[in-house]
């Protein structure tokens, strides 16, 4: 398993060298940089006249390298990460690229895994009930709900919440984690003493977020597993555990369900960018600070170490989770093993 782990391990470094090369690509290739947005707020803003706001912007390029050649910069980011640990200084927040990603990252990925755990427990379990209960009124409501769960966007569930929370509940705060009275407070104001009033605040902001997130994912889960269990229970194995007198309970969860869940387990590699993405649509739409805004943001004024420093961690994050999901595979069915013939 550590062999397995590290040869894992290694192939995910030209991997990452290779997605970094085409996302460093990619995001230099539309015309304008942050050169061409001081430019504009010169000009917009400050009044400034296109000649003196072009030189102003000609000396920021200067300065910071933006004149160079995108292989040159591309090296200069690549090796300051290797290296050093610097991901670049950030043109927006005027501040190294890592404490943008140290203030956002943390939060994304808590939202990211409490939506991912709740989809998937609460997944599973409606696609249990809804294949052991098949063509009954619990399976059709159900199955409308993964419905609608997989069709209707994430970002229209988020506008319609916002909505009502803002103009018909005349909600305030909203697109913060706390309210003012909260944001400064400590978790443990008082030793081993929990701020519980703290974190009902954050939940009373953030649960919009985490339930529009969910419910794509508990759509998934829920149809994967109704639709594998069901086959599952029509097998051989199934059978002859019904034969041996054991519990139609003991059937479905000890014989059943495991073997069901292989699909699901191996689906683990890509549900934290999914869900990561997923929080990315419901964040931008309730402004919050995580790393969605900060993507759309820098990508649009042409930050351009911000979005591929963020953008390179989303890969990483799809890399780690294939590798989880492996293990997991391997926990969970014992014939799974590298290397072997099974």
């Amino acid at each position: 398993m550590l062999r397995f782990l590290g040869v894992r391990l290694l192939q995910a470094i030209p991997v990452l060298i290779v997605m970094s090369i085409i996302t460093f690509a990619i995001i230099q290739a539309p015309p304008g940089d942050y050169g061409d947005f001081i430019r504009t707020n010169m000009i917009t803003q400050g009044n400034a006249s296109q000649e003196a706001a072009t030189k102003a912007a000609e000396a920021y390029r200067e300065s910071h390298g933006l004149n160079d050649p995108m292989a040159l910069q591309y090296v200069r980011w690549i090796w300051g990460i290797v290296s050093r640990g610097d991901f670049g200084q950030s043109f927006l927040y005027n501040k190294p690229v890592l404490d943008v990603i140290s203030a956002r990252l943390p939060k994304t990925i808590a939202i990211a895994l409490v939506c991912h755990i709740l989809a998937s427990v609460l997944g599973i379990s409606f696609g249990i009930i809804a294949a052991t209960r098949q063509y009954s009124w619990i399976d059709t409501v159900l199955s409308f709900v993964s419905f609608l769960g997989m069709t209707v966007p994430r970002f229209l569930l988020a506008l319609i919440i916002l909505y009502i929370l803002a103009y018909k509940l005349n909600v305030q705060e909203i697109g913060s984690f706390f309210s003012s009275r909260y944001g400064g407070e400590l978790w443990f104001p008082g030793g081993l003493a929990f701020n519980w009033g703290k974190a009902w605040n954050l939940i009373q902001h953030i649960w919009p977020v985490v339930a529009v997130a969910t419910i794509g994912g508990l759509a998934y889960n829920m149809r994967v597993m109704r639709a594998n269990l069901l086959d599952t229970l029509n097998m051989q194995y199934v059978e002859t555990a019904r034969a041996k007198g054991l519990s139609e309970g003991k059937v479905i969860l000890r014989h059943a369900v495991p073997n069901a869940l292989h699909p699901l387990i191996a689906y683990q590699g890509v549900v934290l960018p999914y869900m990561l993405t997923g929080e990315i649509e419901v964040a931008i739409v309730f402004g919050l600070a995580t790393i969605g805004p900060a993507i759309v943001g820098s990508m649009a004024i042409g930050d351009v170490f911000v979005t591929a420093s963020l953008l390179l961690v989303l890969g990483a994050t799809l890399i780690i989770g294939n590798i989880i999901a492996d293990l997991l595979l391997v926990a969970l069915d014992p014939r799974i093993r590298v290397g072997s013939d099974a």
